[in-house]
């Protein structure tokens, strides 16, 4: 196997389990080359999803056709539709067979702002381009057409890249998965202390059928 490109993430750095691999994800690099350009954001909130075992987890079931990406190998995107609106991307991690995975939640724009912008239904201050899982991939232009895209692939059109810089283990926090009915006090989501581009945190309650999500 050929030697992994400097400044790519390793994959044997994600052949882990999802909440071992999470906070080390914060202060990597997310980005997307399209046909328009590039952009890229730096994590600043992931959360993770340890597979059949965890009741959060959209394996929590069992393998179907919508999460069948996720059962596959290590560094690999899981794209998926909700609330019939946006949609969401995580990386997966361990070997194949154990649907562990990450959820990329929230990142600062550190290339192709204005193209960013472009995407972005609703204008706002740089720390809303990617703040939150929806809205960074509207910002990177990230749909079910990247669903198994290889993020450890040079030649892949979306790409994860290691950390420029150190993060101290004290600007790592913990906390609650957002909008989970199962599960809901595991503390899997990690965010870097102080970054405005963190989401604002939102348990789960339940949505009366006429309603729709902001």
């Amino acid at each position: 196997m050929p030697d992994q490109p400097a400044g790519l993430l390793p994959r044997e750095f994600l052949n882990r389990p999802a909440p071992e691999v999470a906070p080390g994800l914060l202060g990597c690099v997310l980005e997307h080359e399209s046909p328009e350009g590039l952009v890229a954001v730096r994590l600043t909130e992931v959360e993770a999803y340890n597979g059949e075992g965890d009741p959060a987890s959209h394996a929590a079931r069992g393998r179907t056709a919508r999460n069948a990406v996720m059962y596959g190998p290590p560094g690999h995107s899981y794209v998926y539709f909700t609330y019939g609106m946006h949609f969401c991307v995580n990386v997966v991690c361990m070997t194949p067979g154990t649907a562990s995975a990450v959820l990329m939640r929230a990142g600062a724009v550190i290339a192709g702002e204005e193209l960013a912008r472009r995407r972005r239904p609703v204008q706002g201050p740089p720390k809303d381009l990617a703040r939150g899982p929806a809205r960074l991939c509207q910002a990177l232009a990230i749909d079910r057409a990247l669903n198994g895209a290889d993020f450890c692939d040079p030649a892949s059109p979306v790409r994860l890249r290691s950390r420029t810089g150190s993060v101290a283990e004290n600007a790592i926090c913990t906390g609650p998965r957002v909008g989970v009915s199962a599960a809901a006090t595991v503390p899997w989501r990690f965010w870097l202390d102080g970054e405005p581009s963190v989401s604002v945190y939102r348990p789960w309650v339940p949505r009366r059928r006429s309603e729709r999500p902001i």
